[in-house]
């Protein structure tokens, strides 16, 4: 009885559903890696790197409006796992105003690293700096509030809060700010932004500003980052500091790499990664591409340039060099 309904169901729901813009899309982004922690690990890997799969609906309304929603979850293809709606999943409402929605997404911080973000979801990403330990940000914040303005010249502005952590606000002071500033004109492509957390927040109290910037001269694109945390526990806070550039070397190549160091306490806290890439893309949605990154660590340190936006987990060793090698293949859709 319930196989025979199922059918009835669908096609009761295609009207509602032929009345708005329905998009299927999504990311397979899968690796193979040789990692190395500088100790006793070395082995051959496979990691799926944010792979995901998402829905949105879009709907134009009277006075210029246009309803929004969107359901993004991960998909892991190298251990056939998924989490229902783990990403950016929102409602919101668009028009001559700017944006507004509501739900779990990146936050304007989180965001803002995009003009310097030449390895994301990869071997060598920069978030196995800025989103080490405690003193951590780059986050998806949920029972989220975001005003995104038009644009002003160039200019956009976004104002997040995040009302609780978890499902029920317990009254807690567990709330989360994040603002930002992008420009966007010409060869220039600016992003500023602030965040904080408040102080029963689950990786305690913080805050910190971020800067990154890009600006393209013919084929070559040059970027830098600076990033500064603070911490509660004055123990955890960090400065990473960072340039790169990028080269298209022809319509389908493109060279890449960059250097960031992080200074961290405790004392002998401090790490520093290279990562460089080449890029292939075979057609429009697929490309190929073999990454080569080290992080190099104090005594008090363990990072490794591959744990962040993957399904690598391995951790590294106190005061050694980890470095990895990746071969991956993405399919946009």
């Amino acid at each position: 009885m319930k196989k025979a309904l199922l059918p009835v169901a669908v096609l009761a729901a295609l009207p509602a559903v032929a009345l708005a813009d329905v998009t299927i899309y999504g990311r397979a982004n899968v690796s193979v890696d040789l990692l190395d922690d500088g100790a006793d690990y070395s082995e051959v890997a496979m990691s799926s790197n944010s792979s995901r799969l998402g829905f949105r609906a879009n709907r134009e309304l009277e006075g210029g409006l246009t309803a929004m929603v969107q359901i993004e979850q991960e998909i892991d293809f190298s251990d056939s796992g998924t989490n229902w709606a783990s990403r950016d999943t929102f409602v919101g409402v668009r028009g001559g105003f700017g944006m507004f929605r509501l739900g779990k997404f990146d936050t304007p911080f989180k965001r803002a690293r995009g003009p310097a973000n030449l390895f994301g979801d990869q071997i060598g990403d920069m978030r196995n700096l800025t989103r080490a330990g405690n003193d951590r940000f780059d986050e998806r914040t949920p029972n989220t509030i975001h005003y995104q303005t038009a644009d002003f010249s160039g200019f956009r502005f976004n104002f997040a809060y995040s009302l609780h952590e978890g499902r029920d606000n317990r009254g807690l002071d567990d709330e989360a700010l994040s603002l930002s500033v992008t420009y966007q004109a010409g060869p220039l492509d600016l992003a500023a932004a602030y965040e904080s957390f408040d102080d029963d927040a689950s990786r305690g109290g913080r805050d910190a500003f971020r800067l990154a910037v890009a600006y393209k001269i013919d084929a070559l694109t040059l970027a830098g980052f600076f990033q500064s945390a603070d911490h509660n526990n004055d123990a955890f806070d960090s400065d990473v500091f960072g340039v790169g550039a990028s080269y298209q070397i022809s319509e389908k190549t493109l060279l890449k790499a960059h250097y960031l160091t992080r200074s961290a306490d405790p004392a002998d806290s401090d790490s520093a990664m290279l990562a460089l890439g080449l890029e292939y893309r075979i057609a429009r949605p697929l490309r190929v591409y073999m990454n080569f990154a080290s992080v190099a660590n104090d005594d008090n340190a363990n990072l490794t340039p591959w744990n962040q936006a993957r399904t690598t987990g391995q951790p590294g060793s106190f005061g050694d060099s980890a470095t990895g090698f990746s071969l991956g293949l993405r399919y946009d859709f």
